[in-house]
């Protein structure tokens, strides 16, 4: 089983234990130190203080002083529901350029099978583009 599968896997798991039943959610990343970091939304009242699902597993690698390489976010309508993937919302595509835009996410597609693309190909007119001396904590 290669790094992507083994992501959608370990999402999957953890939404069917935290998430037994319902919608459920989880973000799996894999990192340079080969540390697989997963993470939730946190549930919360005020909806303005919202956070998205990758957001945990982001800190953690910073928190480890670590490069991410592979991001997934999975999610399930309910218990009985197919799995779906999303793709970074813009928000976390700008946190996980950090690390570069070789950065590894799996998109939403057609399919509904598991496929990659790197942020450079996410977004071929980031606006990054424009500077040359921007630098990367590199995967």
């Amino acid at each position: 089983m290669n790094i992507e599968e083994k992501l959608f896997e370990e999402a999957k798991s953890f939404i069917m234990k935290r998430f037994p039943e319902g919608w459920g959610g989880a973000a799996a990343m894999y990192s340079k130190n080969k540390q697989i970091y997963v993470s939730i939304a946190p549930e919360v009242i005020n909806a303005s203080t919202e956070l998205c699902i990758e957001t945990g597993a982001i800190l953690q690698a910073h928190k480890n002083d670590d490069v991410i390489t592979h991001s997934i976010c999975v999610v399930r309508d309910d218990e009985n529901s197919e799995f779906k993937v999303l793709t970074p919302c813009g928000t976390c595509q700008e946190r996980l350029l950090y690390w570069g835009n070789k950065v590894s996410v799996a998109v939403t597609n057609n399919e509904n099978k598991l496929h990659y693309k790197t942020l450079r190909e996410l977004q071929p007119y980031h606006w990054t583009n424009a500077y040359e001396d921007i630098e990367y904590k590199q995967n």
